[in-house]
């Protein structure tokens, strides 16, 4: 899709008016300002704003987001000397959000002694994720949904969150108490509240700040 310019009285009025032409939202799309326009005096010499607005699908139509982010990840791997294997997951074994017009990625890195690539509580593997998702971005002038694993620690972290999620509500049932989990990161956090959020029994919230953020297990009270 081409570029669209379009004016307004104001740069926002530009901008929002452009996206209504594209049926997109602001990090869908690269803006450009041609002209911020002025109001002129009593009306004279004034000028409306000017401004651009290119989609970012447009950039990385014909592209392969997949093939960028497998060699970009095996080329990662290598400088940190490390001897695994990159595959690339299924499709069909991948739920596409429907909010995104790109198909997600996710890789799979195996091999031997991996662990140095996952870190304490997975911190390190979300860095490698982020380093990624970086690199495809910028080759495809796009936002592309990125998933990577080591070993399947994530499926694994994902049903151990989850049991432990159901245990300690039961818990907060029984003694009436509110449960603690330990600071985890945001995607872990949202394991925890979508595994409780049929609970009729309890509710959940996150506190803290930063790093040290946790979700709290609490009991509904009754009558609630």
């Amino acid at each position: 899709m081409e570029s669209l310019e379009v004016k307004g009285k104001t740069v926002e009025e530009a901008i929002d008016s452009a996206l209504q032409q594209l049926g997109r939202t602001r990090d869908q799309v690269e803006i450009t300002v041609l002209n911020k326009g002025k109001s002129g005096f009593l009306g004279m010499g004034a000028e409306e704003a000017v401004v651009r607005v290119v989609p970012l699908a447009a950039a990385s139509e014909g592209s392969n987001p997949a093939k960028v982010a497998r060699e970009a990840l095996e080329e990662l791997l290598r400088k940190m000397k490390l001897n695994a294997r990159v595959d690339l997951v299924s499709d069909a074994d991948v739920e596409e959000s429907p909010e995104s017009e790109t198909q997600p990625v996710t890789l799979e890195v195996k091999g031997d002694d991996l662990g140095i690539l996952i870190g304490r509580r997975g911190e390190t593997l979300a860095a490698l994720q982020y380093v990624v998702r970086l690199i495809v971005a910028h080759h495809e002038k796009a936002r592309v949904p990125l998933t990577i694993d080591v070993e399947g620690y994530k499926q694994r972290r994902y049903h151990s969150l989850r049991e432990l999620a159901l245990r300690l509500a039961q818990k907060a049932v029984s003694t009436r108490q509110s449960m603690t989990l330990e600071p985890m990161p945001a995607d872990e956090r949202r394991i925890v509240h979508l595994a409780l959020s049929v609970n009729p029994d309890v509710v959940t919230q996150s506190v803290g700040e930063g790093e040290m953020r946790k979700v709290v297990i609490m009991p509904r009270k009754r009558g609630d």
